[in-house]
C-alpha cells in the first residue's frame, strides 16, 4: 500500500487562514456573489419589468383579462398537462420499478436494460421520434390507413393527450430510477407483518409500500412537473396552441418584453407553489425505515399462463422502448423531401452523416453545443462542489439562504430562466463586466450553468453526507492542511457523486432546448435548435441525423460515467 507523506510546509498561510473564524465566509462569499449576480439579480429584473407599463399592475390585469382569455387558458392548460404528466409518469415508473425489482419473469433482463432507453432521448428528439411514429402523418397511422383502405388515418397522437403520452414516455425514468432505489431498500418484513394482520394486497400497497416511497415520488414529481411546465416542442408538434411556454415565446418574439416578464413571473409562482406543496406533503410524516433493512428477493413467476403473458408483455414493451430510436436511425438515412405520403421513406442516402462532419454550417451547431456544454459544466463542478461542501461541512450564517438560492433555478422552467437573463443582460451591468451578453456566446453557457448547478450540488451533497467526517479530521490532526485534506481525501472519496451530477449536467446541456430557443443567435445555434429548424424546413433526414448524433453523445457520456465510477470504486477499495 503506497504511503502518503503529508507536507507540513505546504502553505503555512493556508493553515493560518483556515484556522480563522472568517475562513468559512471567504469560502462562501464567491458562491453568494455568483448566485446573487446570476439568479437573484436576473429574477429581480424580470420582476420589476413585469410591473412596467401604463401603471404598476397593467400587465397583470391584461394577463387575467377575461375578455382576452389566451393567457388564462394557457396557464390552465400548462398546469393540467403538468399534473396529468406527473400522475401518468408516476404510475408507469413506479409500476415498472416494482415489477422489475420484485419479480423474475421471461424477458426481465432485457427490459431492465431497455427501460432506461428514454434517458438517451433528449426531450426534443423524443417528440420528433413520436411524431414520425404516431403523428397524423406517422408510420403507424399511415400503415393502418393503407391496410384497411381508409380515407383518413384511423388514429394519431394529437392534442393534449398526445403531449401527455410523449411526456410519459420521455419522463417516466425519473420515477423509475428513484422508486427502484427505494424499493431495493424496503424491508419485506413490513409487508409480511401487514399481511399477517389481515391486510389485502391493495391495502399493503396503499398503507405500506407507497408511503415508504413518498420521498422518492415527491422528488420525481417536482422534476417532472418543472419539465412539463417548460415543455414547448410537444405542445407545438401536437397542436396545443396555448401553453405558458408558447405564450412567453410569442411575447418575446413580438417584442412585448413586459408581458413576457409578467408571464414568466406567474409561471414562477405556479412552479414554486407546487414545490412548497410537495415539500409540505413530504414533511407531514416520517419515512425512515427503522427495520433491519433486509434486501428484497425477486419472486419467480410460476404460473404457465402468467409466464406467457409476461413474455408477450416483455416483447411488446421492448418494441415500444426501442422503436423511437430505430425510427430516428431509419429516417436519418432518408433523402430530404422524398418522404411524403409513403408509409416508409423510399429513397436513402449517407449524405446527412457526411455533412455532419464535412459541412461547416452543419457541423457548427454540434461544436457549439459541445463547447457551451463543457464551459457550463466546468462552472457547475467548481461552484456545485464548493456549495455542497459548505452546506454539509461548514457552519455559517445564511446556510438556509444558500440552499434556497441554489435550488431556485431548478424550481423555475427554462423559459423563465431565459427571460430573467434577457431582462438582466440586455444592457450593460457590473455583473456582465459592462458588456451586453444577449447575442454573445456566453449567454447560453450561463443559462446552462444556472439551470444545472443544482444537479452537481445535490449529487455531491449526497456523497458528502455519507462520508464520515472523522476521516477528514484525522488527516488534519496529522498535520495536513485543509486544502491538502480536501484534495487528497474528500475529492477522491466523493468522486462518484460528483461525477454523477457532472455528467447529468453535461447531458442536460447537450439537450437543452427551451432556454436555448429564446437565447441563441445566428452564430451560437446549439444542436437542439438546429434540429428544430431542420424539422420545420421539412429536412427530416438531417434533423434525425442530428438527433442520432445527440443520442450518441449522451450514450458516450453515460458509458464514460459507468467506466469512471467502476474505476473510482476499485481504487477506493
Amino acid at each position: 500500500m503506497e504511503k502518503t507523506h503529508l507536507n507540513p510546509s505546504e502553505g503555512n498561510a493556508w493553515t493560518r487562514l483556515t484556522s480563522s473564524k472568517w475562513f468559512v465566509y471567504i469560502l462562501v462569499a464567491p458562491l453568494f456573489l455568483v448566485l446573487f449576480a446570476y439568479v437573484v439579480y436576473p429574477f429581480y429584473q424580470t420582476f420589476t419589468e413585469s410591473f412596467s407599463g401604463d401603471h404598476a399592475l397593467s400587465n397583470y390585469k391584461n394577463f387575467f383579462n377575461i375578455a382576452s382569455p389566451a393567457n388564462i387558458e394557457a396557464l390552465w392548460t400548462s398546469i393540467y398537462i403538468s399534473v396529468i404528466s406527473v400522475i401518468c409518469c408516476a404510475i408507469v415508473g413506479v409500476t415498472m420499478a416494482f415489477l422489475l425489482e420484485r419479480y423474475n419473469f421471461p424477458g426481465r433482463r432485457i427490459l431492465s436494460i431497455l427501460v432506461l432507453v428514454p434517458m438517451a432521448l433528449p426531450p426534443l428528439v423524443g417528440v420528433l421520434s413520436f411524431t414520425f411514429l404516431y403523428g397524423e402523418s406517422g408510420i403507424f397511422p399511415r400503415m393502418f390507413q393503407h391496410l384497411f383502405g381508409l380515407e383518413q388515418v384511423p388514429f394519431s397522437l394529437k392534442g393534449i393527450w398526445g403531449v401527455i403520452v410523449v411526456h410519459t414516455f420521455t419522463m417516466y425514468t425519473y420515477f423509475y430510477l428513484t422508486a427502484s432505489a427505494a424499493i431495493k431498500g424496503l424491508d419485506p418484513a413490513l409487508e409480511e407483518a401487514a399481511t399477517s394482520l389481515g391486510a389485502g394486497r391493495i391495502r399493503v400497497w396503499t398503507k405500506v409500500i407507497l408511503p415508504m416511497l413518498t420521498p422518492s415520488i415527491v422528488a420525481s414529481s417536482l422534476l417532472v412537473f418543472m419539465i412539463s411546465m417548460a415543455s414547448y416542442t410537444a405542445p407545438l408538434m401536437f397542436g396545443v396552441e396555448r401553453t405558458m411556454t408558447m405564450q412567453i415565446y410569442l411575447s418575446r418574439t413580438n417584442g412585448n418584453l413586459d408581458m413576457a416578464a409578467t408571464q414568466s413571473m406567474i409561471l414562477s409562482f405556479v412552479s414554486i407553489t407546487f414545490l412548497i406543496i410537495m415539500r409540505w406533503y413530504q414533511n407531514r410524516r416520517n419515512y425512515q425505515n427503522l427495520s433491519k433493512g433486509i434486501s428484497v428477493h425477486r419472486s419467480e413467476v410460476s404460473s404457465k399462463g402468467m409466464k406467457v403473458m409476461a413474455t408477450i408483455a416483455s416483447f411488446v414493451g421492448t418494441l415500444i422502448l426501442i422503436l423511437p430510436i430505430l425510427v430516428l436511425i431509419l429516417i436519418s438515412f432518408s433523402v430530404d423531401g422524398a418522404w411524403k405520403t409513403q408509409i416508409l421513406p423510399t429513397d436513402y442516402t449517407l449524405d446527412h452523416y457526411q455533412a455532419l462532419f464535412t459541412d461547416e454550417r452543419t457541423w457548427r451547431p454540434i461544436w457549439n453545443s459541445v463547447r457551451m456544454g463543457l464551459v457550463a459544466t466546468f462552472g457547475n463542478i467548481i461552484f456545485g462542489v464548493a456549495a455542497a461542501y459548505a452546506m454539509v461541512r461548514l457552519n455559517f450564517k445564511g446556510k438556509t439562504l444558500l440552499d434556497i438560492l441554489i435550488m431556485v433555478p431548478w424550481a423555475l422552467p427554462g423559459t423563465v430562466v431565459a427571460v430573467n437573463l434577457i431582462a438582466a443582460f440586455s444592457t450593460e451591468s457590473i455583473f456582465s463586466f459592462n458588456q451586453v451578453l444577449i447575442g454573445t456566446f456566453w449567454i447560453l453557457p450561463l443559462a446552462y450553468f444556472i439551470r444545472h448547478l443544482p444537479l452537481v450540488f445535490r449529487s455531491t451533497s449526497a456523497s458528502l453526507v455519507q462520508l464520515d467526517q472523522s476521516i477528514e479530521e484525522a488527516s488534519r490532526s496529522l498535520g495536513a492542511t485543509w486544502w491538502y485534506s480536501f484534495r487528497r481525501i474528500v475529492l477522491p472519496l466523493t468522486f462518484t457523486g460528483i461525477l454523477a451530477g457532472t455528467l447529468l449536467a453535461l447531458v442536460q446541456s447537450f439537450g437543452e432546448f427551451v432556454a436555448s430557443i429564446l437565447l441563441y443567435s445566428t452564430t451560437t445555434i446549439p444542436l437542439s435548435v438546429a434540429i428544430f429548424q431542420k424539422l420545420y424546413s421539412f429536412k427530416f433526414g438531417t434533423a434525425c441525423a442530428y438527433g442520432v448524433l445527440q443520442i450518441c453523445l449522451i450514450l458516450i457520456v453515460l458509458i464514460i460515467s459507468e467506466k469512471l465510477s467502476k474505476g473510482s470504486a476499485g481504487s477506493a477499495i
